[in-house]
């Protein structure tokens, strides 16, 4: 199992590891994120399995032991799997959740007491600015949320956009069909009234990237992109209605 890593934006760096045998012929990736600064935070963890790669994919661009803060997008195996073995190899690191998400779960599954960062606060790691943000059942899972990185405008989507294959780390081609596609595939998304107008306020951000859990990143006009995604499971809702 190999992990790749990309920088897709200044001190954001893409660790990607595909796997052929999900999703055959095409293969699923399974992406964490870096973001580098004073205090560097993780987003994904991967699945235990997978840490030993991805550990050392990060080691490469900085000690593991440095990493201070630790976030992924909902509680799953392939969100937060690993989540206690980052806890244990970085000895200084803390997640942060949203209130909810720590109510409700990683408050008993985390080894170390959680941060529970409330509505709009942003965190300030030194160089970098991060802002959670709750989507529930966006796209599935009560405590679901999303990450925005306020300094490189890059919002981390987590199974948003998730689309199959081994593709560029970033692409400036349109995400919308393949995730589309994917949903027709996998059914991953809680389709329901506020599906849409969760993703359309995620549009007003007007974020400049878009760093995906599951397949390429996209860089170009993500607000487009979010919002033709909330019209194509709008569409799909209305048609579940009739």
């Amino acid at each position: 199992m190999e992990t790749k890593a990309d920088e897709i934006a200044n001190g954001i760096y893409r660790l990607s590891t595909y796997v052929p045998g999900i999703a055959p012929p095409d293969g699923l990736t399974f992406n964490q994120f870096l973001i580098t600064a004073r205090e560097p935070l993780l987003f994904h963890c991967g699945p235990r399995a997978m840490f030993p790669s991805v550990s050392a994919a990060v080691s490469i661009i900085l000690p593991v032991e440095q990493l201070r803060w630790i976030s992924f997008g909902h509680i799953e195996a392939d969100e937060c799997g690993a989540m206690n073995l980052w806890l244990e190899a970085a000895p200084e690191a803390q997640v942060i959740y949203s209130e909810l998400g720590c109510e409700i779960s990683v408050n008993d599954l985390a080894d170390r007491p959680p941060r529970a960062l409330a509505r709009d606060e942003v965190l300030d790691l030194g160089g970098k600015r991060v802002r959670v943000i709750a989507t529930p059942h966006v796209p599935h899972a009560w405590e679901a949320q999303v990450l925005y990185e306020e300094t490189t405008e890059t919002l981390f989507c987590g199974d948003l956009f998730t689309h199959v294959g081994d593709g560029e780390p970033l692409t400036r081609e349109g995400i919308v069909g393949p995730a589309i596609a994917a949903e027709q595939m996998f059914h991953f998304t809680s389709l329901g009234p506020f599906t849409a107008p969760t993703i359309r306020k995620l549009a007003e951000l007007t974020p400049k990237r878009l760093a995906l859990m599951h397949g390429s990143s996209f860089e170009g006009h993500a607000a487009g992109e979010l919002n033709a995604l909330a019209n194509r499971y709008e569409e799909l809702v209305q048609a579940a209605a009739a």
